[in-house]
């Protein structure tokens, strides 16, 4: 059996980040419950050509992450917060995803930003952004501030404690997932 294969994509525009650290913390304690085939992407490896408006012009780089991210088996993604909401590059390559390839797909939902008024970001706009792709998110979101992450360190029992669930929950995700038996492709 193959291991299932994760995406962790971190929306930040910069390497390293905040929130590259905090996709990465939530793959590692993950891990440490079940052996995984993990890949993790940050928005600049979609190159600069990332703003175009179809998905047939997107260039090679940028193709390749909307693929990764179709094609894994669960995703935990991570976003800064600006001005309240999530990193407009970020929401604009998964306007690329087809709506389908993430349908029942296990989620985990994180996001950095400058101060507790960001904290409810996941609540207020990832979560309803993947309910519209009717992804299985996990109840456990994080969300992490000023001081709670410096470099690959969370500082932040709190934020580790929800690192700890949220990995917890995609784990039995994915094996839920993972149980659910295939449907067959009608016959022609």
């Amino acid at each position: 059996m193959s291991l299932p294969r994760i995406v962790a994509f971190s929306g930040s525009s910069n390497r390293p980040s905040r929130t590259r650290s905090l996709v990465e913390a939530v793959a590692a304690e993950l891990a440490r419950h079940r052996r995984i085939d993990l890949r993790v992407y940050d928005l600049v490896d979609a190159g600069p050509g990332i703003g175009v408006s179809t998905r047939e012009a997107l260039p090679l780089p940028a193709a390749r992450l909307i693929e990764a991210i179709e094609g894994a088996d669960a995703l935990i993604v991570g976003t800064p917060v600006y001005k309240g909401s999530y990193a407009g590059l970020f929401k604009h390559v998964l306007d690329f995803v087809e709506p389908a390839a993430l349908a029942g797909k296990p989620v985990v939902l994180t996001a950095t930003g400058g101060g507790l008024r960001h904290a409810l970001v996941v609540e207020h706009s990832l979560r309803p952004l993947f309910g519209f792709f009717a992804a299985h998110i996990a109840p456990t979101s994080v969300y992490a501030g000023p001081g709670e992450i410096e470099g690959s360190a969370i500082l932040d029992p709190g934020v580790t404690e929800r690192v700890a669930a949220a990995a917890r929950e995609l784990a039995l995700l994915i094996e839920a997932a993972a149980a659910k038996p295939q449907r067959a492709a009608p016959a022609a």
